[in-house]
């Protein structure tokens, strides 16, 4: 495993009113449902980056309210005429 540091003020900490060990756990969280929603990396990727498994990340992107599953309307009569 790689190790990054990354310095930050001390207040950085204090703002969100987390020891150093909650705000590196978000960070991460954060960083991985931001390059998912955005298509950066995949869904696996994402919960590695994230140390959640699947459906805890799945549970996360929930609580942002970011969808998981996109169909448009092509899409669904596609879906709709294979079943």
């Amino acid at each position: 495993m790689t190790t990054i540091a990354i310095d930050l003020p001390d207040e950085a900490f204090s703002a969100l009113k987390q020891a150093p060990s909650a705000f590196v756990r978000d960070m991460r969280r954060a960083a991985a449902i931001h390059w998912y929603a955005s298509g950066k990396i995949s869904m696996e990727k994402a919960a590695l980056i994230a140390d959640l498994d699947r459906s805890d990340f799945l549970a996360a992107l929930a609580a942002e309210q970011i969808d998981v599953f996109e169909l448009d309307l092509d899409g669904l009569r596609r879906e709709l005429a294979r079943g």
